[in-house]
This record gives C-alpha cells, sequence and structure tokens, in this order.
C-alpha cells in the first residue's frame, strides 16, 4: 500500500502532521516499505496456482490438490521427488482429466504416460482371470517400476487386482549379410514407400495420450464418437 494511500486513511489532523521531514511522515515510509513485499505477492497470486507458472518448490503441493498424493509419495520428507518437475506440472494440469477417467483404461495410461513420459503401456484383462489386470511397462520406463506400480495401484478399480510386468526389449534385427552385386533387371523405377505422416500430423488413436515435451504435454481427450469405457 502506497504512503499516500495510508495517510488518506488517516484523521485529518494525523494528515497534517504527515509533512516531509516529520516522525509520522517517516513511520508511513515504513509502513509502505512493509507492505510491499506482500503486495507484490497478491498482485501475482494466480501465478502460485498455474501448473506452468508456479514456482518449482510448490508443484508438489499442487500435485496433491489434485488428488495425485501417489506420484510424490516419499518414504522422507527430504526425499527427492520421484520424476522431474516438468512431469509434475503436466499431472497437475491435467489433473481434472485424470478425474473424470480414473478407473478406466485410458485414464491409467494417460496418467502412467504423463508420470513417465513414455509411451507404450499395454493393458491386457486375461479372459481365464476375470477382474485381472496385467500393465505392461514398455522398455524405456523399466527402470521406473516402482512409481509406475503405484501410479496402477491408485488408479485401478478398488475390485480389481493388477499385476505390473516389464516388457522385453526388442531384440535387434539380424545382419541382412553382404549384397548382391549382380545389377538388377531392367524395369520401371521403383516408386518406393508411400510417405510416411508426420507424428504431429498423425491422428492420435482414441484413449492413447500423445507426450509431446516435459512440462508441456499435450493429451487428447478420447474422441466424440467413442463411447465412454467402462471401469474394469
Amino acid at each position: 500500500m502506497r504512503r499516500a494511500a495510508i495517510e488518506r486513511l488517516l484523521p485529518a489532523a494525523y494528515q497534517r502532521a504527515a509533512g516531509p521531514g516529520s516522525v509520522l511522515g517517516a513511520l508511513l515510509d515504513v509502513m509502505e516499505a512493509l507492505h510491499a513485499p506482500d503486495e507484490a505477492v497478491l498482485a501475482d497470486v494466480d501465478a502460485l496456482f498455474g501448473p506452468y507458472r508456479t514456482p518449482d518448490g510448490f508443484v508438489a503441493y499442487l500435485t496433491r490438490w489434485v488428488a495425485m498424493d501417489h506420484v510424490v509419495a516419499a518414504p522422507r520428507a527430504d526425499a527427492p521427488l520421484p520424476l522431474p518437475v516438468g512431469r509434475l506440472r503436466d499431472l497437475v494440469a491435467h489433473g481434472a482429466l485424470l478425474a473424470r477417467w480414473r478407473g478406466t483404461p485410458y485414464g491409467m495410461r494417460t496418467a502412467l504416460e504423463l508420470a513417465t513420459g513414455v509411451t507404450g503401456f499395454v493393458l491386457d484383462e486375461p479372459p481365464d482371470r476375470p477382474f485381472h489386470l496385467v500393465v505392461r511397462v514398455p522398455p524405456a520406463a523399466a527402470d521406473r517400476l516402482a512409481l509406475v506400480t503405484r501410479i496402477v495401484e491408485a488408479e485401478k478399480p478398488a475390485a480389481v487386482t493388477v499385476e505390473v510386468v516389464a516388457s522385453p526389449a526388442d531384440p535387434e534385427p539380424a545382419d541382412p549379410g553382404p549384397a548382391d552385386p549382380s545389377p538388377p533387371a531392367a524395369g520401371p523405377p521403383d516408386p518406393g514407400p508411400p510417405p510416411t505422416p508426420e507424428p504431429d500430423d498423425a491422428e492420435p488413436a482414441a484413449g492413447v495420450a500423445t507426450v509431446r515435451a516435459v512440462g508441456r504435454a499435450h493429451v487428447p481427450a478420447p474422441l466424440p464418437h467413442d463411447p465412454p469405457e467402462e471401469p474394469s
């Protein structure tokens, strides 16, 4: 609060006594300096609750606000966060979406992809084991099984049992051997394979999240013509 604004709140006699060089004027200058830090915070208070504007130290608090406590769960209060701050910002930004789809395959898959930054999680429901879910973790996220397990346990329906399995890495392609030195037979030129669409132009499959970058993930909602997925 500026000194002039404080001075206007005083009785008229005090306002006349608060001239330059007076004791009351110096006191008003001190009050203005004391108010300045708090007013700076209040002027931009909405930034504290913006997932991509809040300070790093406040992100974990906002993660608990959107019911993602299990992601930042740690055995000690001073333990480091289990994932980068940018991933936590993505989870906070999509907290409403995750709450809406909690208990569905889409919700679980989206939470896993936002937290790890890896796509390719597969959810299987064996026909011989009702109310059981097998979550297959892609090799790129195999080193984060503890985090994946916590998310799966929190996102699954209460009546469903789960099993988290790390998918094996793809084997390296075999050496095709030396090329045939003989020239090919004459004929029309090979037009080659059709052009592959760019990842940003390809239409995402329903229920699959598209994680573009740490701190600014873009997760499209399921396509409107697809019926909502029922909980397992």
